[in-house]
């Protein structure tokens, strides 16, 4: 059964903060807010403890399962894991830029081929049954242009994707910790709007 998602108000996915007892707490504040999962990677799907990396309580609903990847198979397998788990969207994360998503090629890096993200979401959309996002950044490193996150989204939603959960920050590759990128790149939300 595919649920009406609200997403007026979200909690957003962080590493090490929104596991699921996280997300139970938040759940006591907000009936209605979606909550995500911490970014998982498709590979830890197919590859790791599926019931500890997909437990969640059923009252956490409405939430979804943020994957990290590039490879469209695996990221459509790691979906349907979600799907038959009972999640109620997958979100495929495209604004991570710490230093493993990095070397694994996934992440902020994905924004530089938006080809392949839009290959990914239509590999997964072709996967489950329930809404499938993209959560991405305004932009790559200090240079700010609104037509690259145009061409990034104008790209991506060829595969049909409707919604994209928009950071509204650059993503600085070089010289910033993942941490530091939560807060130093400057907030621009006219580029969002």
């Amino acid at each position: 059964m595919q649920m009406n998602i609200s997403r007026r108000i979200c909690v957003a996915p962080m590493m090490d903060w929104t596991d699921r007892h996280c997300r139970y707490f938040l759940r006591l504040l907000s009936k209605h807010t979606l909550l995500y999962t911490e970014m998982i990677t498709a590979k830890a799907l197919i590859y790791g403890n599926k019931k500890r990396l997909l437990q969640f309580d059923p009252s956490e609903h409405p939430i979804a399962l943020q994957l990290g990847g590039n490879d469209e198979k695996e990221l459509a397998q790691a979906a349907r894991l979600g799907e038959q788990h009972g999640y109620d969207e997958i979100n495929l994360n495209v604004g991570c830029p710490s230093d493993r998503v990095q070397r694994g090629q996934f992440g902020v890096r994905l924004m530089l081929q938006p080809e392949r993200v839009r290959d990914c979401v239509t590999a997964i959309q072709s996967a489950v049954h329930i809404p499938v996002t993209v959560k991405c950044r305004i932009g790559i490193d200090q240079q700010i242009s609104y037509q690259f996150l145009k061409d990034f989204v104008l790209k991506v939603a060829e595969s049909g994707c409707k919604t994209f959960i928009v950071h509204a920050r650059n993503a600085w590759l070089h010289g910033l910790s993942a941490k530091e990128n939560r807060h130093i790149p400057p907030l621009h939300y006219d580029l969002v709007y």
